[in-house]
């Protein structure tokens, strides 16, 4: 409860205080060791018979929440009470909320005297009822829609429901936004809390389409609710025109490269049952036309050019300009074929000449053409592959069309070997490194995480992420996974013999569970190591298992019951629902060291708020959580400030052999054992051999 803001004690049964946080000993007046062990009647007499007391035995009885406002007569003042049942009894958070209280009431005062003074307000406004019905109107309300509403409407009158008032020019979803908000005010009358509701709509009037800005407000405890309807056209279209012109280029009108981009990360995203290719088209020796001709010309012909290009593409393509004389098209639903096809297209427009005024001026261009794979999401690295290809279209002779391919080749090639060797002699090239996974309260080392690696015969040592990603595809991850587990549980127990008790981490793909075959081969594992089931540890990421969520829940939790730990590994790169994730049988949270970099940019000066909600939530849970990616004593010192139980990095330790590992533990030993404090001093032990 250290990283709650509010007043947090713990009542047990007999209401006896078991625990107290430093806002609870401030707001009660009292130190926790004067409060500790006595009944809370004993110690706030004013207690007893008081709705607090009666919640609380109600709790007890059911089990359920509470949460009530009670006024404490001794202190006179008003405070937010929440009841949570706990093994001992209940938890409670409170907090003073007298000022905002008698706030509110001040408020609510005001505001009732609004229903007077609606004359005075300049915008149309009316006063609705409980049951939606118009109270009152101001003058505004009816001279603005006297003159706005087509002739045949009239503006809204007492007695007539407001709702169906507003349906004059309003688009059906406009005005269902407009009822849900509305409603959600007049719903519950029991109290006068001064809800405010904003809504933001157009509306087709005699002037062509208006926007406004609608406030509606809560009065007082009959439901009553004032509606002001504030016109904001000209503010809008001012923003439209501002929006417009920051993502269009002011020459040619055409999208301007910020524009482009967002729309090709758009396009990248979106399910068009085809590729996404972006054509840069850059125009040859445009520099010698603007510095012969000049600018007032050259610029005339760039609008020529955007012109011929747009009545090239197809439909739902867009033209865009980069700058200078670079135009890009982005088109949708093409294989290279399809791309190549409509860069010859676009070059035909150069055909012809471009007569700007009197002149005429003969231009040609080279295009450089990508097609996105499957596996790019990045509209700039797009972008950069269709600009490689328009270089290579120039320096070939200008006014060419170049495809970019080479680096396609280059990859399909590596795949092809990647996926034959994994079905031949490549699993028994494959070596473990093993990094340090250290506690943070003491700086001792408790586990390490298994890293594959790849000894190529001629590339030499290889990162999982060279060939990982084409065994997930070909289903050669399962017999790798197969040999990872028992590789890494025979060598813990190995350590744990020589007197060196780590948890062994392993990480586990999504393949495994469409396999069903992941419960057996941990089981086997464990059974030829003679390694404890508690000190393994499977690792999944986030987006395995939200693959498929629940075969992952029915294996995860036969493996957690007969002891193997579970842990989410890369937790905030892909999760979109955590109560779906913490609903599986986890035990260990990593949290990944992009979450440590957004807590960087977002807070530079209490970077550790982020995580510490995080760390916060899973203790909640009964969850650990890990740290990954600790590089720099600043790391360290953010994720321990957090309440991280583990971390892991290079800062704290590389990846390296299983033969180095046992000297490189008792050279830490011999350096005090402390890896935390060692590291954060500059004293780490590296990492040799």
């Amino acid at each position: 409860m250290s990283g709650v803001p509010d007043a947090v004690y713990r009542l047990d049964g007999q209401g006896r205080f078991n625990y107290l946080n430093q806002a609870a000993e401030r707001l009660l007046g009292h130190r926790a060791d004067e409060l500790l062990g006595r009944d809370a009647r004993d110690a706030f007499p004013a207690l007893r018979g008081s709705l607090a007391e009666e919640r609380y035995r109600e709790l007890l009885a059911d089990g359920r929440p509470r949460e009530f406002q009670f006024f404490y007569e001794p202190g006179s003042r008003w405070y937010e009470v929440r009841m949570f049942p706990d093994s001992a009894g209940a938890a409670v958070l409170f907090r003073d909320i007298d000022v905002r209280r008698r706030t509110d009431q001040e408020r609510d005062d005001q505001i009732r005297g609004l229903t007077a003074v609606l004359e005075a307000l300049p915008s149309p406004t009316v006063l609705v009822g409980p049951d939606g019905r118009i109270l009152s109107t101001n003058r505004a309300w009816v001279r603005s829609s006297e003159e706005l509403l087509p002739e045949t409407s009239w503006p809204g009158r007492e007695g007539e429901d407001y709702l169906t008032v507003m349906t004059r020019g309003l688009a059906p979803q406009e005005h269902a936004g407009l009822a849900e908000g509305l409603r959600g005010l007049l719903a519950d009358t029991s109290s006068s809390d001064g809800r405010t509701f904003a809504f933001d709509y157009s509306c087709r009037t005699r002037q062509g389409t208006c926007w406004f800005h609608l406030q509606a407000t809560r009065v007082d405890r009959e439901g009553r609710v004032v509606v002001t309807h504030n016109d904001v056209t000209d503010q809008v279209r001012a923003r439209q025109d501002l929006l417009w012109r920051a993502q269009h280029d002011d020459l040619t009108g055409l999208p301007n490269r910020a524009r482009l981009i967002e729309l090709t990360g758009e396009a990248l995203t979106a399910d068009h049952g085809g590729g996404v290719a972006l054509l840069v088209v850059d125009l040859d020796a445009f520099k010698t036309v603007n510095d012969s001709l000049g600018h007032q010309v050259g610029d005339e012909l760039l609008r020529l050019v955007a012109g011929r290009l747009s009545e090239q593409i197809r439909p739902g393509d867009t033209v865009a300009r980069l700058g200078a004389d670079q135009f890009v098209v982005l088109a949708h639903g093409c294989d290279s074929a399809e791309a190549a096809a409509l860069a010859f297209r676009l070059q035909s427009a150069f055909g012809r000449p471009f007569a700007a005024g009197e002149i005429t001026v003969p231009l040609s261009a080279s295009i450089g053409v990508a097609v996105a794979r499957p596996e790019v999401r990045d509209a700039h690295h797009l972008l950069s592959d269709a600009d490689a290809a328009m270089f290579a279209a120039k320096s070939s002779g200008r006014d060419r069309v170049h495809l970019f391919s080479p680096a396609l080749r280059e990859a399909a090639r590596w795949r092809l070997e990647v996926a034959t060797r994994l079905r031949g002699d490549a699993i028994d090239q494959l070596v473990v490194h093993y990094q340090p996974v250290v506690r943070l309260d003491t700086g001792e080392i408790e586990g390490v995480e298994a890293l594959v690696r790849w000894q190529h015969p001629e590339r030499g040592l290889l990162s999982p992420d060279t060939f990982l990603s084409v065994a997930e595809e070909t289903g050669q991850i399962i017999p790798i996974t197969r040999w990872l587990l028992r590789e890494t549980t025979r060598k813990a127990a190995e350590w744990a013999a020589e007197g060196l008790a780590l948890r062994m981490s392993v990480n586990v793909s999504a393949r495994h569970f469409s396999t069903e075959t992941l419960v057996r081969d941990v089981r086997l594992a464990l059974q030829d190591s003679g390694l404890p089931p508690d000190q393994l540890v499977l690792e999944l990421t986030e987006t395995s298992v939200a693959e498929d969520p629940t075969r992952a829940e029915d294996q995860l939790s036969v493996l957690r019951g007969f002891g193997v730990r579970v842990a989410i590994d890369d937790f905030g790169t892909g999760w979109s629902s955590l109560a779906q994730l913490f609903a599986l049988p986890i035990g260990t949270l990593k949290i990944d060291r992009s979450l440590l970099a957004a807590a960087e940019r977002v807070a530079a000066g209490d970077t550790g708020a982020v995580l510490a909600a995080i760390v916060g939530l899973t203790r909640t849970l009964g969850i650990r959580s890990v740290a990954e990616g600790i590089e720099t004593p600043d790391h360290l010192r953010m994720v321990r400030e957090a309440g991280c139980d583990l971390a892991q990095g290079w800062l704290l330790g590389h990846p390296m052999p299983a033969e180095r590992l046992p000297a490189w533990m008792r050279e830490v030993k011999e350096a005090g054992g402390d890896l935390c404090a060692l590291a954060i001093a500059g004293r780490a032990v590296p990492v040799r051999g």
